[in-house]
């Protein structure tokens, strides 16, 4: 079965960018929204089946953090495993990323030929 991967993203060519790449590139299903609630809610969606999240961390009204906080809160979301995309990631973040359980960070600007095998590796999806 295909994997389905959520793009959260309020930057709209970075979201289309994203998921054209993981389409034709990793082979794999998107949904795509503009901002955290927009994300929360398709996560939570039970006909939406998401098998990972691509979250960016700067975004209006509800940060990647928030997000990623609510995801984890939901028995429904909690086991999905999310992906920080951010441009800004220090060293100490990565530790903190860490304890916090996400999945890994892309961080931007990403290559774009080769974000779907980044994301393969993080999750460890590969063939």
């Amino acid at each position: 079965m295909t994997k389905q991967v959520l793009i959260v993203d309020d930057e709209e060519r970075i979201r289309e960018l994203v998921q054209a790449c993981l389409e034709d590139l990793g082979g794999w299903d998107t949904l795509t929204a503009a901002s955290g609630q927009e994300g929360l809610n398709i996560a939570q969606t039970a006909s939406s089946h998401v098998d990972a999240i691509l979250l960016d961390i700067s975004m209006p009204d509800m940060d990647g953090f928030a997000v990623y906080e609510q995801l984890q809160a939901n028995a429904a979301t909690q086991s999905i495993p999310v992906i920080l995309l951010t441009a800004k990631v220090l060293p100490s973040d990565r530790a903190r990323f860490a304890q916090m359980g996400i999945a890994g960070i892309i961080t931007k600007p990403f290559e774009p030929t080769t974000i779907s095998e980044e994301l393969a590796n993080i999750l460890g999806w590969d063939d």
